[in-house]
């Protein structure tokens, strides 16, 4: 059986997960300038693995016995991840936000790990997570080299 540590470090991740891919898609429909398709596809690309690793992390809480809870007002109550400006956001900026963003989250998932060292099924899940988040923050910060 997982540690009673497990639950509460998926849905930190899963509110965090949800937060990254709505911030995402807020990014892509308001993104501007040099390089605006670019940009507009890679934001979408990180949508479609943010969602999948938000998917896998839920139904990793409902296999361990707890109920993952992805609704508005809780992602909006206890994600990590800091507020995306609003309106129009010229692509430097979003370039350069979404490096750090996807590099924080990672950082801070990679911090729970050795919570979960007595459930490596949960843990092996999140590894596999911040690998593909520290890739995706790579490929933003390789743009602003």
């Amino acid at each position: 059986m997982p540690v009673p540590q497990t639950v509460p470090t998926l849905q930190a991740a899963l509110v965090d997960l949800i937060d990254l891919g709505l911030q995402a898609k807020q990014a892509h429909w308001n993104v501007q300038g040099k390089n605006f398709r670019s940009v507009h596809l890679q934001l979408d690309e990180v949508v479609t693995d943010l969602i999948a690793w938000q998917d896998e992390v839920a139904e990793r809480i409902s296999a361990v016995g707890g109920s993952p809870d992805g609704r508005a007002a809780t992602v909006a109550q206890t994600s990590k991840v800091e507020s995306l400006p609003t309106g129009y956001l010229q692509v430097e900026a979003v370039v350069a936000d979404f490096a750090g963003r996807l590099e924080a989250a990672a950082r801070r998932l990679e911090a729970t790990l050795t919570s979960l060292d007595e459930d490596l099924p949960s843990q092996d899940i999140l590894i596999g997570i911040v690998a593909g988040l520290d890739k995706a923050a790579w490929f933003f910060r390789a743009q602003l080299a």
